[in-house]
Parts: structure tokens; sequence; C-alpha cells
């Protein structure tokens, strides 16, 4: 019997930078955003960490999408 996914949840995860080390390296941080719409394009996701971290002191680094599915027979 095949397998049969369906989207469960997205998840947006932010890795912005806090500071910096004695050593000089970027000293990161992540944040976790539940319950983003799976049907939300990549492109607004992206935009609404941008615009987020926009108003922050923080540097966003990095912006990853987590989608989420269950899979069942």
């Amino acid at each position: 019997m095949p397998v049969v996914a369906s989207a469960k949840d997205t998840v947006m995860v932010v890795t912005y930078q806090i500071g910096l080390t004695a050593q000089g390296s970027p000293k990161l941080s992540q944040h976790s955003f539940p319950n983003v719409k799976s049907t939300s394009s990549d492109q607004d996701v992206y935009d609404v960490a941008a615009a987020l971290y926009g108003l922050q002191d923080y540097p966003l680094i990095s912006v990853r999408r987590d989608n989420r599915v269950d899979l069942t027979q």
C-alpha cells in the first residue's frame, strides 16, 4: 500500500547574530516561529522574517522553513 503524505504544519526558524565571541567569531542565536500556514509561499515566509528582524538590533543570518508532514498508509 502506498504511503500518503499530508501536510501538518510549517515552522519558520530564524538565525540571527547577537554579538561576537572573544575570538571575534559571530555569536548566533535561533528562534522558531510555529504555526506558519503550510500554503504560504517561500518568498512570503522569508519576507516576514526579514521584516521582523529589520525591526531588531540583531542582523538576520538565515531563514529556514521546516515543513512537517504526517505519513500514513
